[in-house]
């Protein structure tokens, strides 16, 4: 649910009596383009994008601020059918999104071949519920022709008939400068609900786990990615180094074995990709050990998907 910051409260008298301010949800299937176009609007990477659909497995708020608003964007996990119970927690980040959005975004992939049913039948219940302001954006214009554009978009004004539908490219660029217009179109007049200087409701140790995550996505292929998950044992900041020590859980012997890689030598790519990413994001020097560990179908544990903070 949505709770206002204490300082956002006692500095709202300050603000412009126009001042907008509101949770924007990203929706769509997986693959579809949300956490580029997040990170696009936003100009920093907060969320990791790899070409492998369900990357995104957690809610990343993603602040963005200005004198006279405050957008809290919600990127989400691509819409799938649960088969385990880690893909049901994914699925309650994207029901709470929905629950908690001001404005809801549909991202939809203009190249994907299938209908997007489980993804319609949310946005249904959502906008049953209460009346949400709807943008769907066509992502991925440059891959296809201006008659599937056309039909695409036909076909979205008779589901769902939201208030707007944009053609955009995410990775392009191409419309992208539209899409925080038509936000602001619909989003209401409120104080701000974080303080501005904020840019994420996440921790630091968050993002490192997810910057270890993908570079596994981008190396590794078949179930290995999807049987994998990060935890952070130490994060200590000091004055010239940033000490982390992270835990890789597989869930099978032979995926540990794949991920280490002979002699230790893929899990010295992953760490050295990862720490080079980290010391840019981070802003100094990081020092990574990474440990491979045997956790045996935590996709479907519910105390381990807690500790990862699947909540």
């Amino acid at each position: 649910m949505k709770e206002l910051d204490l300082d956002a409260i006692l500095n709202a008298g300050k603000e412009s009596e126009n001042h907008k301010a509101g949770f924007v949800a990203l929706v769509g299937k997986p693959n579809s383009g949300k956490s580029t176009l997040m990170n696009t609007v936003l100009g920093e990477k907060l969320a990791i994008v790899t070409p492998k659909a369900q990357t995104t497995r957690h809610r990343i708020m993603g602040i963005l601020n200005s004198e006279d608003y405050q957008i809290v964007f919600s990127d989400t996990p691509g819409i799938i059918s649960p088969k385990y119970e880690l893909h049901e927690k994914m699925m309650r980040f994207v029901e709470k999104s929905l629950e908690d959005a001001d404005v809801i975004l549909l991202v939809t992939s203009l190249d994907e071949s299938h209908d997007e049913e489980n993804a319609i039948e949310k946005l249904r219940k959502a906008l049953d519920k209460k009346k949400i302001p709807l943008v769907i954006l066509l992502n991925k214009t440059d891959l296809v022709d201006q008659d599937i554009i056309d039909e695409k978009i036909a076909r979205w004004k008779e589901v769902l008939n939201p208030q707007e539908i944009l053609p955009i490219s995410a990775l392009t660029g191409l419309n992208v400068d539209e899409v925080l217009p038509l936000i602001l179109k619909y989003l209401p007049k409120h104080p701000a609900y974080y303080d501005k200087d904020m840019l994420t409701d996440r921790p630091e140790r968050f993002f490192a786990g997810e910057i270890i995550r993908e570079k596994i996505f981008l190396h590794y292929d078949q179930e290995v990615p999807y049987s994998t998950e990060v935890g952070i044992l130490e994060f200590k900041d000091t004055k010239k180094i940033l000490r982390i020590n992270a835990e890789i859980h597989v869930e099978r012997k032979s995926q540990k074995g794949i991920l280490i890689g002979k002699d230790g030598s893929a899990l010295k790519i992953i760490g050295t990709e990862a720490r080079l990413d980290m010391e840019a994001f981070f802003g100094k020097k990081v020092f990574l050990e990474l440990y491979v560990r045997v956790s045996e179908n935590w996709r479907k544990k519910s105390d381990k998907l807690g500790w990862f903070g699947y909540k």
